[in-house]
C-alpha cells in the first residue's frame, strides 16, 4: 500500500459480482412492525422486486421465548400454563424479566407482561421460586382497568362471589365454590374501577400425564 495510508485507515471500496441470483437482505433487515419484533428481505427475481415481512402470532408468548433465549428452565411448566391463559385474546405482548444471574438454576423469577387488546391493555405480573424439589411457589396477577364503577362491575361478572371489604375503596372478592387460592380485588378508580385477579399456589407441581391406553 502508498505510505499515507496508515494502519487502521478507512478505505471505501467497491466489489461487482456476477449476475448469480440471491436474496438481498438491507439493512432494515432487524426492525419492528406495530410494537413487535419483525424480519425484513428483499430479493429480485423473475423482473419483479419482493418484499418479505415477518411478524410472529399475536399470541406467541414472548416470555416462553426470553426464557428459552437465557436459558431457564426452572418452573417452566408453570409458565406455560399460565401465559396460555393470560394471552387468550391478546394481539400483543412483551415482558420485563427478572432473576440471579449468579444462580440460574435456583434463582426466583420475577415476570411483568404488557398485554394489547384491541379494546385496551392490561399487565400480567408473576412471581415464580422454585426449590430443590423440582416444585415451585406460584404468585401471579393480572391488572387491568374496567370503564366502570366497581359496584356495578361486581353486580355483573362476580355474582356468588363472597366478598370482603379491606378499604372503603377497596373489596375482594372469593368464589366459594373454587377450592384455588384465587381472588378478585376491585379498588375503586373513578370513573372506572381496578381489577387485580390473583392466584397463589405453594409447591405447585405439573400435573401427571397420563399414558396412552
Amino acid at each position: 500500500p502508498p505510505a499515507e495510508m496508515r494502519l487502521g485507515s478507512t478505505v471505501n471500496g467497491r466489489v461487482h459480482f456476477g449476475g448469480a441470483g440471491g436474496i438481498e437482505v438491507p439493512a432494515s433487515a432487524l426492525t419492528s412492525s406495530q410494537g413487535e419484533p419483525a424480519l425484513l428481505a428483499s430479493y429480485h427475481e423473475a423482473g419483479i422486486d419482493r418484499v418479505i415481512v415477518w411478524l410472529p402470532p399475536a399470541n406467541e408468548s414472548t416470555l416462553l421465548a426470553a426464557l428459552d433465549n437465557v436459558g431457564l428452565r426452572e418452573c417452566r411448566p408453570a409458565f406455560e400454563r399460565l401465559t396460555n391463559l393470560a394471552l387468550d385474546g391478546v394481539r400483543g405482548n412483551d415482558v420485563l424479566l427478572d432473576w440471579d444471574r449468579r444462580k440460574k438454576d435456583s434463582s426466583p423469577v420475577f415476570i411483568l407482561i404488557g398485554l394489547d387488546y384491541p379494546n385496551g391493555g392490561a399487565a400480567f405480573s408473576m412471581t415464580a421460586i422454585p426449590n430443590d424439589k423440582g416444585e415451585c411457589s406460584i404468585s401471579a396477577e393480572r391488572i387491568s382497568a374496567a370503564p366502570v364503577a366497581c359496584n356495578a362491575l361486581a353486580q355483573q361478572e362476580l355474582a356468588g362471589y363472597r366478598m370482603t371489604r379491606l378499604l372503603p375503596t377497596m373489596a375482594v372478592y372469593v368464589d366459594p365454590k373454587d377450592d384455588s387460592a384465587s381472588t378478585v380485588s376491585l379498588i375503586d378508580s373513578p370513573p372506572g374501577c381496578l381489577v387485580i385477579r390473583r392466584y397463589v399456589s405453594f409447591n405447585w407441581t405439573p400435573p401427571p400425564v397420563s399414558s396412552p391406553r
